[in-house]
């Protein structure tokens, strides 16, 4: 028997919410792994983790609010706890693989094409590990060739997400980048829901430690990447460059470096250039100098003055 499935059991509330969430997962990691770029390289891999973390919770929260908006009618539906999680865990390793690839050896297309089908492919198995761990009462079915489109779209996503990290400097077009990433991530999970169809079996619903309701399961998990990204929100939000502004934002360290030269900095009219201010006048003599405020008579009577 055919189960009747339906992606958007609470309307377009789950869509959008889980579009939100991509998009600020998305925003996060670009700005962390944007401001590794401008970190000491002791501080780099703790922004370029942070970045891995935000976008890997982002994209899954994406998914599983969106799948709080699944359900088959016939069978109610439930989650393997264990296989969520690892879910999860895949989703923050496999970003970060790409992240510290490209955050450590640039932008060339070698790269980026490497990071972005290590990141695709493991963004996809984050999305099919997940389903992989729903409980009902019957058997999913994929479509092949819309697994495969929707495999293409996670590589081509995240290998766009990967270059927009490193390449994109400003805060409108980060924000358009993440917006981007948003629609990107969301349609691929949308595009892998296309593929499943359900073969009911006969008997009575599962129960037990997997087969607690959807909702009463997804709240609590859901909470842990929530808090986390509202955390990472408030680190990037308070970061010193970013209270700066774009001035001192956009000056990287060996910029800084540059600038701070001596023999730079001590030519005239170059930034940063010392000023000397003048001390108090003496009177220059042929046989020494004295101070002209305290008073002290020079050895010889002076035969010019100098300020």
């Amino acid at each position: 028997m055919q189960g009747t499935v339906d992606g958007f059991s609470y309307g377009v509330f789950t869509p959008i919410a889980a579009f939100v969430m991509a998009c600020l997962g998305s925003a996060l990691g670009l700005r962390c792994v944007t401001r590794s770029l401008r970190a000491a390289q002791s501080f780099k891999p703790g922004w370029l983790s942070l970045g891995a973390a935000s976008i890997g919770c982002g994209i899954w929260t994406m998914h599983f609010i969106a799948m709080m908006g699944f359900q088959v009618r016939e069978t109610p539906i439930s989650h393997d706890i264990p296989l969520t999680v690892a879910s999860l865990a895949v989703a923050v390793l496999v970003v970060g693989a790409g992240v510290f690839i490209v955050g450590y050896l640039g932008s060339a297309p070698a790269v980026l094409i490497t990071a972005g089908v290590i990141t695709g492919l493991g963004v996809a198995a984050m999305h099919y590990l997940g389903m992989a761990g729903l409980s009902l009462e019957g058997q999913l079915h994929y479509d092949t060739t819309i697994v495969t489109i929707s495999v293409v779209i996670a590589v081509v996503a995240a290998t766009a997400a990967l270059w927009a990290a490193v390449s994109v400097r400003g805060f409108f077009p980060s924000l358009l980048a993440s917006l981007i990433m948003g629609v990107a991530v969301t349609a691929m999970h949308y595009t892998g829901m296309a593929a499943i169809s359900v073969h009911l079996a006969g008997g009575a619903p599962r129960t037990g430690a997997s087969g607690d309701a959807l909702p009463s399961i997804m709240f609590p998990m859901l909470l842990g990447p929530v808090v986390f990204l509202v955390l990472a929100g408030v680190v990037v939000m308070f970061d010193p460059l970013l209270v700066l502004g774009d001035g001192e934002w956009n000056e990287t360290p060996a910029r800084k470096r540059e600038t701070n030269r001596p023999e730079l900095t001590d030519a005239p009219g170059a930034p940063g250039a010392a000023r000397t201010m003048p001390g108090p006048p003496t009177w220059t003599g042929g046989g020494g100098t004295a101070n002209r405020d305290t008073g002290t008579p020079p050895p010889e009577p002076p035969r010019s003055a100098r300020w």
